[in-house]
């Protein structure tokens, strides 16, 4: 006998998916994007990147290794939700201390499983991201339509995770100090600065450009973080105020608020782009990387024209700008996600790269 549907989606145009509950089971509206990803669910769902986004996983199944203690990308995740095809709830890894579903009841993630990511992923493709209510199969279609015509997704996403106060994330015998602006920044970023003898301050998002100075770093990192980068006018504005200062490396969101604070204009995507499986090509040196992303917004390459910034990496699906720098003010930026977590580890060079300019900027003082 055929177990019945206990969940379901609704869309505003009054399409429905239905399924079966995992995970907490509050009903909750969000952005609905997919994910290219093969592996790296818990980083996904730790990724704060994805706050008010309901996440459809395109692998199949979801759940099959835990959940692991070392591998959060933040201690309080704040995904939307989760919408897979198969869910296990009883996963084989050694490594594992806690089930998906058990950490996502935790923290309030609603999840649903059963549907059919495949239809529901060309559905996004075709139409775009847009909102979802997910919530009990006893919810009417027209009720729902009707919660999702009220509800706006709120535009506070980056002073939801950036962090209340400054905090140190130090390393044995350090050569460097960065001042990391944290936007909703992963932990794979501050590892892999750490990696490179590097002593990182983490600071607000809405830190000022006077307070970053008083730090005396030797360079500055805009980190990744959720929504429209016009929603953090603070960060924009600090960055503005710092060019030429600090050797400046910027992430996903990051790269955007530099391109912003040099005047080029950003606009939001279709549907975005999330996987680890993103072939971008350094226009520097010809060779093709695969990249791990996680964006709804693009800079505008147009609007780019009128900066003294360079393209420097193109997306070869879309042709979308992947990153960008100025040489004389010692910044630069890439979209994606150089630290992977999850995804490939062709990019991990740019930490290298941010770590060379300090270095000659030490030399040459």
């Amino acid at each position: 006998m055929l177990k019945e549907f206990n969940r379901k989606l609704v869309f505003e145009d009054g399409n429905e998916y239905l399924g079966y509950s995992f995970g907490d089971t509050c009903d909750k509206v969000c952005e609905i994007v997919f994910n290219t990803s093969m592996v790296g669910y818990q980083e996904i769902l730790s990724d704060p990147s994805y706050t008010y986004q309901a996440v459809v996983m395109t692998y199949p199944l979801i759940g099959n290794y835990g959940m692991t203690e070392e591998d959060y990308e933040t201690k309080h995740p704040t995904l939307g939700a989760f919408i897979v095809g198969e869910y296990n709830d009883t996963p084989s890894n050694f490594r594992s201390t806690a089930t998906l579903g058990k950490i996502m009841e935790q923290y309030c993630i609603p999840g649903i499983y059963g549907v059919d990511t495949r239809k529901l992923t060309r559905y996004i493709r075709d139409f775009g991201s847009r909102k979802v209510l997910i919530t009990d199969i006893s919810t009417s279609k027209e009720d729902g339509m009707k919660i999702l015509e009220k509800f706006d997704i709120p535009t506070d996403a980056v002073s939801k995770v950036s962090p209340k106060e400054s905090y140190h994330a130090n390393t044995r015998n350090p050569k460097f100090h960065i001042a990391a602006i944290d936007c909703g920044m992963k932990q794979n970023i501050v590892r892999s600065l750490n990696q490179r003898k590097c002593a990182v301050t983490v600071v607000p998002y809405n830190t000022t450009a006077e307070y970053i100075r008083k730090l005396g770093p030797d360079g500055v990192f805009i980190s990744n973080g959720p929504g429209d980068p016009k929603d953090v006018p603070e960060v924009i504005k600090t960055i503005r105020e710092l060019h030429g200062e600090y050797p400046t490396f910027g992430i996903c969101l990051g790269h955007q608020i530099i391109c912003l604070s040099y005047g080029a204009e950003c606009y939001k995507l279709k549907f975005g782009h999330r996987g680890g499986n993103h072939p971008v090509k350094n226009m520097q040196t010809g060779k093709i990387e695969i990249t791990s992303q996680n964006h709804s917004y693009a800079v505008d390459s147009d609007s780019l024209k009128h900066t003294p910034l360079e393209v420097t990496h193109i997306n070869l699906l879309d042709n979308t700008v992947e990153g960008v720098a100025c040489e004389k003010d010692k910044v630069f930026s890439v979209q994606y996600h150089p630290e992977s977590a999850p995804g490939p580890e062709d990019s991990g060079y740019l930490f290298d790269r941010f770590i060379e300019m300090m270095q000659e900027v030490k030399e040459n003082a």
